[in-house]
């Protein structure tokens, strides 16, 4: 097997046991970036010297019998509205082009301090909004890769590095990952620093992880959890063993509450198919839960939210130089300047009630099971609709997509686990045990779930949260 294609866990190990150099890796990626970039062009920046500086040093460092971190010598990308000291960061905007920042953002910091290799930066779209960048999806060039973090999803999809950064503000992480078919973490709200970043909105914003295995979401987001004093949403807590908790047996077989939400109406035939199938073989492991009429406006009021702080946020780039955003980007700065301020503050209000109102969910069951997206990844013209992420997105719970079906044109599936807010790790470990049990699948969508064996039986009668 080619290095590239080993996922980051796997590469951590190997620099770690001497089995293999990051100079090794580091090369296997960048010359699998010659071979399918071309196509696909997940990457804003890559500097393939500079890469290759980091990497040599970072055996060196080893080699002398220094300290190393948890993920020495493995490379990364990031998202291109994270900060690099020593490489551009330009927020997918053509106002932005040749900005080169002077340190790194929080999250790149924590990721060079466990000894991580900042192999480029990733496409995102403009302003990590919904107008598409260049990056077309691994699985098929015709369909997108999904966004805003496009190049992390598809650069991870393609073998060309073994994880990536991203951000999600409504549906940017767990959607690309659904779409280009690898694992996508969008840990709680303000668990990962998000100072040196672009900010949309303090009270959605997220950054997330790619990777190709639950494990190596749970390893890359745990060495960028930290208390940060410039980002006021963090904490100072115990860093949380995320992936201790992943890689460890739930002590009871878990429970899955499946969730339509409110937006079941725009998933598609494939996607209904799809998880009918996935809840059978689940059996009395999974039964259905309706959310009652209070959550019926979460999508409305994450509008609110994202369009009147990106209003906010974006001012100055709007005033001069609105005429280079794209239509829907300025479409969304002026609805986000005539929203009522009462409207933007009840919708703040309606984060905590409807967090409380899913404890009740979680009392019972280890993790909310729900699509990632509406169904595959449409064509290039579009991002995707985030809808089936909006609801989580604005309560700031945890959420992971994993791949674990495929429709019938060959393209992935993603299936959603939400858990409870600041319960990260179970949802990791919970997650786990879904891939272990049912599998990653290669079939189409009908007949494509496993039995989960002893578990398959009738579901429990449908529930009803208020």
């Amino acid at each position: 097997m080619s290095l590239n294609a080993l996922g980051l866990m796997e590469a951590a190990a190997g620099i770690r046991d001497g089995r293999l150099s990051s100079a090794e890796l580091v090369g296997d990626c960048l010359k699998r970036i010659d071979e399918v970039d071309r196509d696909i062009q997940a990457w804003a920046f890559l500097d393939r010297d500079h890469a290759m500086r980091q990497a040599e040093a970072a055996d060196d460092h080893r080699k002398h019998g220094k300290a190393t971190g948890p993920l020495h010598g493995v490379p990364v990308g990031i998202k291109d509205i994270f900060d690099t000291g020593d490489m551009p960061t330009e927020f997918g905007s053509e106002l932005w082009a040749g900005r080169t920042p002077r340190r790194d953002a929080a999250a790149v910091a924590r990721l060079r301090a466990a000894g991580a290799v900042i192999l480029g930066k990733t496409v995102t779209t403009e302003y990590a909004y919904y107008n598409p960048g260049k990056t077309r999806n691994p699985h098929n060039p015709d369909h997108t890769p999904g966004g805003s973090s496009s190049g992390s999803a598809a650069a991870v999809a393609a073998l060309m590095v073994p994880g990536a950064v991203g951000s999600q503000t409504n549906g940017s992480v767990i959607r690309p990952a659904a779409f280009c078919g690898v694992v996508g973490f969008k840990p709680s709200h303000g668990l990962i620093p998000r100072s040196g970043a672009l900010e949309l909105s303090r009270t959605l914003d997220h950054v997330g992880v790619f990777g190709r295995s639950v494990e190596d979401v749970a390893l890359l987001s745990e060495v960028m959890v930290d208390f940060d004093r410039e980002d006021l949403d963090t904490r100072p807590v115990a860093r949380p063993p995320f992936s201790a908790v992943a890689a460890s047996e739930p002590p009871l077989p878990p429970r899955f509450a499946f969730v339509r939400s409110p937006v079941w109406d725009q998933a598609e035939p494939v996607t209904r198919e799809a998880f009918a199938e996935l809840i059978e073989a689940l059996g009395e492991a999974c039964s259905e839960v309706e959310l009652g009429p209070s959550f019926d406006r979460a999508v409305d009021m994450h509008r609110i939210i994202m369009e009147v702080d990106m209003a906010h946020n974006l001012r100055r780039d709007y005033q001069r130089g609105g005429d280079k955003l794209s239509t829907p980007l300025r479409q969304a700065i002026e609805r986000g300047r005539a929203h009522l301020a009462v409207d933007y503050c009840s919708a703040l209000a309606g984060i905590a009630p409807l967090n409380q109102a899913l404890d009740h969910i979680f009392d019972e069951y280890d993790a909310v099971l729900t699509p990632a997206a509406p169904g595959a990844a449409p064509g290039i013209e579009t991002t995707g609709n985030p809808v089936f992420c909006t609801l989580w997105t604005y309560l700031g719970v945890p959420a992971i997509s994993l791949p674990l079906m495929r429709s019938e044109a060959g393209l992935p599936l993603g299936v959603q686990l939400v858990g409870r807010r600041s319960n990260d790790a179970r949802l990791l470990r919970t997650a786990c045990w879904l891939v272990r049990n049912i599998g990653r699948t290669r079939g189409s969508a009908r007949r494509n779930v496993p039995s989960a064996g002893t578990n398959a039986a009738p579901r429990a009668e449908k529930r009803k949260v208020r």
